[in-house]
């Protein structure tokens, strides 16, 4: 017992002076500092575990994204270069060049993208387009789980495995936790490399953990593309008796920026399995398909800046005269809310669209936490009906949208690997703000004055949530 307690106290004063020397928020540093010395062992566990900002922490640095950040200095992206848009308005300036030093991609023109709003919608164009393949398809979710759709996917890929088209699959070791081995054995044998993103093993677990691949992208022929916020799962498709079916956004894009797109997946193909791809037969040289101008950010601990809480901020900085935002884990960090306070008493119509039901009570909680001081400035809250809302949708002033996989939270800000897609085009925009107002007819309007009514209970349990948001 003696020894058990000698540890834990070593425990708990190492804890703090990595805090206190690591720690870049203050309110963060006082949360963690509070659950280390109030929550006895586990509090210490979980601030290794969540806590440790290894960003600034160069031993786990080292080991975490040193592999990827060679990756970066051997493949520059010389064609990346190539593309300077000249933007015909300062919003899409500002935003574009920022996004630009801030995650590496540029916009560019002479994309067609189709916005697929429904499950049913996603999957029939993936399905049809992997039937299509004739050289590779490249998968790479989160999320893959057992189910309808899997079975599917798995059938197809298997034909054009015996037509000769190469099949690569990345999934998440925790998203993608409940995926079969007789699944993955099965498509090895047929000739398909399938790799896991960040496994969990004994002697990385405390470094790789909390930081997870949450991005979503489908890869045909190095042509065609799918992104947004859909993973492979049936609850896009059949009702859940606890949430509905999930809504959410997706892309089918072609052109230009297939070739961006691709070039995320590769680089996490090839810390995922140490084979690389970057040669011309996975990237082919784009030509015109539409008039579309798009802009990829992606985002995670490796870079160098926050591109995801960067690129909702200066969306929202840039709003003249309204900002639509739909997103399940609406949990902005103080950055974040001061700018959508900030906006709100500007004059910009700020409108923010919530599940009513979460698949997490403590994510729940931690959103409706911010509420009041939102709803106090003036910004007007829905929270959706019936079906779960897992959209990560913005839009500004019906000119400029974005769909993604990033979350309004610390985990996408902060520790998982995101991809975006910024959409500057005005009818696209103008759609998804079409989309988002029908939406509000099936949901309640959150007023101020009855909100403040909320029962003790319920505010104690949304600031309890409110100091644990930063493991979210």
């Amino acid at each position: 017992m003696i020894l058990l307690y000698i540890i834990y106290v070593l425990g708990v004063i190492w804890s703090v002076f990595n805090i206190l020397l690591y720690g870049n928020r203050p309110a963060r540093s006082i949360g963690w500092l509070l659950i280390v010395i109030t929550i006895p062992i586990i509090g210490v566990i979980f601030y290794i575990i969540f806590g440790i900002n290894r960003k600034k922490f160069k031993f786990f640095t080292l080991n975490f994204n040193a592999k990827r950040r060679l990756y970066d200095l051997r493949h520059k992206g010389e064609s990346i270069e190539n593309f300077s848009h000249k933007f015909n308005s300062e919003k899409f300036a500002k935003l574009g060049h920022l996004m630009k030093k801030s995650s590496g991609f540029p916009a560019v023109e002479g994309n067609k993208v189709s916005v697929l709003d429904t499950g049913k919608n996603t999957f029939e164009e993936i399905f049809k387009e992997v039937s299509n393949a004739k050289k590779f398809i490249h998968i790479q979710y989160y999320i893959i789980e057992e189910g309808e759709l899997l079975s599917e996917l798995i059938k197809r890929c298997k034909q054009k495995l015996k037509e000769g088209v190469e099949v690569r699959i990345l999934y998440d070791a925790i998203g993608s936790n409940n995926l079969r081995a007789k699944q993955i054995k099965d498509l090895k044998n047929c000739g398909a490399e399938i790799f896991p993103i960040l496994p969990i093993k004994l002697n990385t677990i405390l470094s790789t953990l909390n930081y997870r691949n949450h991005r979503k992208i489908l890869v045909i022929d190095g042509t065609v593309c799918f992104t947004g916020g859909v993973n492979i799962s049936d609850k896009y498709v059949n009702e859940n008796t606890e949430l509905g079916i999930w809504d959410d956004f997706h892309l089918k894009i072609e052109g230009i920026a297939v070739d961006h797109l691709h070039r995320v997946f590769i680089k996490d193909f090839y810390f995922a399995s140490n084979k690389e791809l970057l040669n011309d037969t996975y990237l082919p040289n784009q030509s015109k398909k539409g008039n579309s101008l798009v802009q990829i950010v992606a985002g995670g601990p490796d870079l160098k800046y926050s591109s995801i809480l960067q690129q909702y901020t200066m969306m929202i900085h840039c709003a003249q005269k309204s900002v639509c935002i739909e997103n399940p884990y609406f949990i902005p960090n103080k950055i974040l809310l001061e700018t959508i306070k900030m906006a709100v008493l500007r004059g910009v119509d700020v409108k923010i669209m919530v599940p009513e039901k979460n698949d997490s009570r403590i994510a729940k909680y931690s959103m409706y936490a911010n509420f009041e001081d939102l709803l106090e400035t003036g910004a007007k809250i829905y929270t959706l009906k019936n079906n779960f809302s897992h959209s990560k949708l913005i839009v500004i002033d019906e000119e400029i949208a974005s769909i993604g996989s990033g979350n309004f939270d610390y985990r996408s800000f902060e520790h998982n690997y995101e991809i975006n897609t910024i959409l500057y085009d005005q009818k696209i925009a103008k759609n998804l703000s079409d989309h988002f107002k029908s939406n509000m007819s099936k949901c309640n309007a959150l007023n101020y004055d009855t909100y403040m009514k909320r029962s003790l209970k319920t505010k104690l349990l949304e600031g309890a949530a409110k100091i644990l948001s930063p493991l979210l």
